[in-house]
């Protein structure tokens, strides 16, 4: 199975929003991180019903962002969650979720963010990123340390593609997560070989 994660923002579709949700689950990312943080509560929570519909069909694990009460009223055990979120989590809410992630983008952070039970974390930002126009990435080499630094799964974010993939695994981590790529690609398919070629 692919290690890639999809991150989802819909302003940069292309197409219908859910066919694009169709192609990218039918093949088979690792998970996909539904990221469509500017919407209302509802909103999202609509969103997410049809989203895991679309990636049950498609045995693609759904991971819901930042709204807790949707996953909790969906039943959607998998959550991705900025650290603000996480240390305002109580450890009943923190383990309802089988799979906990958060986004680091410090050394202490990521271990934190295991202490508090994470089940994964992504680092960023490794490369610089249009998502973060302007702000310098990180490297490898601090994905490298905070790799080193915890005992979970840690996930690349920024700037990853098929052609410095092979780097961010050289040093360490699990696998990648990547939003523009997903969100813009002629054929996901294809689009994940690339990463593997």
């Amino acid at each position: 199975m692919s290690e890639l994660i999809c991150i989802t923002n819909r302003k940069l579709c292309r197409e219908d929003y859910f066919k694009r949700l169709e192609k990218i689950t039918s093949s088979h990312p690792k998970a996909v991180i539904l990221r469509e943080k500017d919407l209302s509560a509802g909103e999202y929570t609509r969103l997410a019903q049809v989203a895991y519909n679309i990636c049950f069909k498609n045995n693609t694990k759904l991971i819901l962002h930042s709204f807790k009460k949707s996953a909790l009223e969906l039943n959607i055990n998998s959550i991705h969650v900025p650290m603000q979120i996480l240390r305002a989590m109580d450890k009943d809410e923190r383990s309802f979720f089988q799979t906990l992630g958060a986004s680091c983008h410090t050394v202490s952070e990521a271990k934190e963010a295991e202490k508090l039970g994470c089940t994964y974390i992504t680092a960023s930002n490794i490369y610089e990123t249009d998502c973060k126009k302007g702000l310098k990435g990180k490297g490898t080499d601090f994905l490298r340390v905070v790799c080193r630094s915890v005992n979970i799964p840690v996930y690349a974010l920024g700037g990853i593609s098929p052609l410095n993939y092979s780097d961010v695994i050289k040093a360490g981590a699990k696998g990648a997560c990547v939003m523009s790529g997903f969100m813009t690609c002629e054929n996901p398919n294809l689009y994940i070989k690339q990463f593997t070629e």
